[in-house]
């Protein structure tokens, strides 16, 4: 039975469904999910289950119309989110219906090789991948500086929140604790694996942080050099001579074009080795002091019972949680389908946080009635004692 429900609206052609279906059943591999098992693309006459999680795309097309317009004032009136998809952007108004002209629309000349750009928010509506895209870039400079600053460019036009340590860190902060804390939060390190990167102590301590935190890693190969460590989450990219022009040794167009894609990609392949490894220490957390997992919503929101008798809902976070995320939980939680009651509580891994952010987690859960968070780290400890009026 399926899970999530994405309906396509408008008036794709044959070669753009196939190229959305391809780039979606890419993205949702490392979930272990497929697609008409557990992601079901319907047309615009095919009934919806208002149950499942749901997302639409509506594809425009000179003279759209008001065939769709019943359907997507019902879909806007139960909250589905609905994403306009033009070739260029200059054609949205008039292909695109008016009531979606809200709507933020995705451009599909750029949104490169088999909608990758167009796969990647469906895929955060449906709550798959967060809608935080953070990218962390490792470089050496003097060696790959203006690679860096390329790529920063490239991947933030695409919609990435990118971290470059020229760019995302105030004057009279402490770098080093603002740079783990961005590592922590970032779904992608983009490594500029240049001969010169390990030969900095602050270079291999990032990649080795980010592979201690199960970030993936996409390994930008200069050419000529052999990369010195090789880990299930790393993937190189090896260039040559070609794919690096001028005295400055920057990256050509294509080659740019070609890490925005395995950035999706990789993106998409780190979340959920993430996730699922914060879901196996929660399930083993609690089992290790007696209790039992009973299932996982639609929304990935984890039910157990402890010892006592006490359900608890828990999010697993990946990244950084705020003020946000314990409102997701609440909301997920109540709406889960599991259980009707019980805790909702936030589950992250907080090492490398920074001690800022640490003091003002400790802030919402004593000020937002009693909400609490789980590092996951102690999580068996914690929930020893979590039990009903405790």
């Amino acid at each position: 039975m399926s899970t999530y429900q994405i309906s396509v609206l408008g008036r794709p052609t044959d070669k753009r469904k196939a190229d959305l279906r391809h780039a979606i059943a890419k993205l949702v591999e490392p979930f272990d999910l497929k697609i008409d098992r557990d992601i079901v693309l319907l047309n615009e006459s095919e009934p919806r289950d208002p149950k499942l999680a749901q997302v639409a795309v509506y594809f425009g097309a000179d003279n759209p119309g008001t065939a769709s317009a019943a359907v997507l004032a019902s879909m806007l009136r139960e909250h589905v989110p609905i994403i306009p998809a033009v070739e260029h952007l200059e054609d949205f108004h008039r292909q695109i219906p008016q009531i979606l002209h809200f709507a933020n629309g995705v451009e599909l000349a750029v949104s490169g090789n088999n909608l990758q750009g167009l796969a990647a928010p469906v895929l955060e509506c449906l709550g798959l991948l967060r809608r935080e895209r953070r990218v962390f870039v490792s470089y050496r400079r003097g060696e790959a500086t203006d690679a860096a600053l390329q790529i920063y460019g490239t991947l933030s036009k695409a919609g990435f929140d990118v971290f470059l340590d020229t760019h995302a860190v105030r004057p009279g902060e402490d770098f080093q604790a603002v740079l783990w804390h961005r590592l922590c939060d970032s779904d992608v390190v983009v490594m500029l694996d240049t001969p010169g990167y390990f030969k900095s102590k602050w270079t291999a301590a990032e990649l080795g942080r980010a592979l201690a935190k199960r970030i993936a890693v996409v390994g930008i190969v200069w050419p000529g050099h052999s990369p010195e460590r090789e880990t299930q989450l790393r993937e190189p990219i090896y260039l040559d001579a070609n794919d690096l022009h001028g005295a400055a040794n920057g990256l050509t167009p294509s080659r740019l074009q070609h890490i925005r894609e395995r950035v999706e990609i990789a993106r998409s392949r780190s979340l959920a080795i993430r996730h699922a490894a914060l879901a196996g220490s929660i399930v083993s957390a609690a089992e290790q002091i007696g209790g039992t997992f009973i299932g996982t919503s639609k929304h990935r929101v984890l039910t157990v019972k402890l010892p006592g008798g006490t359900d608890l809902q828990l999010l697993p976070t990946v990244g950084i949680p705020t003020a946000r995320t314990f409102q997701a939980a609440e909301e997920q939680g109540a709406l889960g389908g599991t259980r009707a009651r019980g805790d909702a509580v936030v589950a992250y891994d907080h090492i490398g946080l920074h001690a800022d952010h640490k003091n003002h987690l400790h802030w919402l859960e004593k000020n937002l009635g009693g909400r609490r968070a789980l590092r996951v780290s102690s999580a068996a400890w914690e929930l020893g004692g979590w039990e009903a009026g405790q």
